[in-house]
């Protein structure tokens, strides 16, 4: 079946969809299901468009964006269902959550191409619970979106999801989406540019963060000489005061131009709160059954330095035991890793990386299940693992939250894509939060970490485009 080019035709696929969906709930014993709906649009930029997903009565706050254009943008808003939890068997549930919320979903039997997929979307902390009960990020939140805003290349498509029922049927869904593709379509061709409060925002204060970071260091290069640990990604947290609010929107256009080979995101609960980044590292992506893992450590500034990288055998050393640890956890579950035999540099921003692309085929893993055994990798956290968390909770005086932990999203033919949150910051209005870190092997010095700290911080900075009014510590 084609996609709808009219509203009749829409109407009579959701109609249509719907009584399946109420046929098959019906022989289960349920309620009424959710309905999905999806219009191809022309080519849209998720990014600007969406503040204008936000609908009249809409109360729920939360907005997604996944900006790897030029790959897949999407941008989302709204829960349809949502899984929010603590515990160590949060990948678990998650990946039970998803599979039953997609399973359940009556879509359209029109073509579908991939970009346009029902997607539950994830974002994970490091810790699978905070410190303190009901302080911190939880353990895992998912989210099957209301409404789901996709482009990949010149295809754009617009779904909307809603539980039926209670008013909601399948004529109000089609009259939902059929006038909000054409306000956005209006939206986009109007050419009006969107407020950007943050333009000129400067940094009014900055917290010294090198007093508390180097006492932390030393003990941690006393646990990696003595060889209790072979690797610790100590990490500090910045605190930003600026002369105004940010718009999270108008730093990820900046990202966006700074940082074209990173994966841009946003995670917002609430307009109190956000979670922004561009992470240049992937946890694992899945694509017909193919996974693919990036070992990335090993990091130098754009110049000489990058091009030392590569015959530095401090960072070859910290790359390798990442690329080692990723290997072997994949083959202890079965499947056969290739990698290629060097590494190569990734240009992200005015930052050069160590990189090794690590690839396998799926078999018949939970792809949830692999990230799992991969999270943390030792890129983040350190080895062996379990010791080197431990020493994590006790060395960093703040909760690690979302950084460094995996969020992307799972569509409904088990395509996943999850990226590691560093290059982050959450945002709450004037203060912006800002986390780093280095990885320590033996041979490490404490000097050239504070350096490499301070370079992440500052180039997150510079790419946000946040001056300082004050010199910052």
């Amino acid at each position: 079946m084609q996609a709808p080019s009219s509203f009749s035709e829409l109407l009579a696929i959701a109609s249509d969809t719907a009584h399946r969906l109420e046929e098959a709930a019906g022989r289960r014993g349920e309620e009424e299901g959710v309905l999905s709906l999806a219009l191809p649009l022309a080519a849209l930029d998720p990014l600007e468009l969406l503040p204008h997903l936000v609908g009249d009565g809409d109360s729920d706050g939360f907005r997604f964006l996944w900006d790897g254009a030029p790959g897949l943008c999407l941008a989302a808003q709204g829960r349809c269902n949502s899984l929010e939890l603590s515990g160590p068997r949060r990948f678990e549930l998650a990946q039970r959550f998803s599979s039953l919320s997609l399973s359940r979903l009556a879509a359209a039997p029109h073509h579908c191409p991939p970009l346009a997929r029902p997607r539950v979307l994830l974002a994970f902390a490091f810790f699978d619970s905070p410190l303190q009960q009901g302080t911190g990020a939880a353990g895992v939140q998912a989210v099957l979106p209301r409404w789901q805003l996709s482009r990949q290349g010149r295809h754009c498509w617009l779904r909307l999801q809603r539980n039926l029922g209670g008013g909601i049927t399948a004529r109000s869904l089609a009259e939902e989406l059929w006038e909000r593709a054409q306000q956005l379509e209006r939206a986009a061709a109007s050419g009006e540019p969107m407020a950007s409060p943050a333009e000129g925002a400067r940094i009014a204060h900055g917290s010294s963060w090198h007093q508390g970071y180097r006492a932390a260091l030393e003990k941690a290069l006393e646990l990696v000489e003595s060889g209790e640990l072979s690797k610790l990604v100590l990490a500090v947290r910045q605190q930003l005061q600026l002369d105004r609010p940010l718009e999270p929107l108008s730093l990820l256009r900046h990202l966006r131009r700074s940082q074209s080979g990173s994966c841009r995101f946003l995670w917002q609960q609430s307009a109190a709160e956000a979670l922004l980044g561009a992470s240049p590292e992937r946890l694992l992506t899945v694509r017909q059954g193919q996974l693919r893992c990036d070992a990335l450590a090993g990091t130098a500034p754009l110049g000489e330095a990058a091009a030392e990288l590569l015959h530095s055998q401090k960072d070859r050393h910290e790359h390798e035991l990442v690329v080692e640890t990723i290997t072997a956890v994949l083959q202890r579950l079965g499947l056969e890793p290739r990698r290629p035999r060097h590494p190569r540099l990734a240009r992200h921003g005015s930052l050069v990386h160590l990189h090794t692309p690590i690839t396998a085929s799926l078999a018949e893993h939970q792809p949830l299940a692999l990230a799992e055994a991969l999270h943390p990798t030792p890129a983040v956290a350190g080895l062996p693992r379990r010791e080197a968390m431990a020493w994590l909770r006790s060395l960093e005086p703040f909760e690690r939250g979302y950084y460094a932990a995996p969020i992307g999203w799972i569509d409904s033919e088990g395509d996943i894509d999850l990226r590691v949150a560093i290059r982050s910051g959450i945002l709450r209005g004037q203060q912006l939060e800002l986390t780093a870190g280095a990885g320590l092997v033996r041979g490490s010095r404490p000097e050239r970490e504070l350096q490499e700290v301070a370079l992440k911080l500052g180039v997150l900075q510079q790419q946000l485009n946040l001056p300082a009014s004050v010199r910052l510590s």
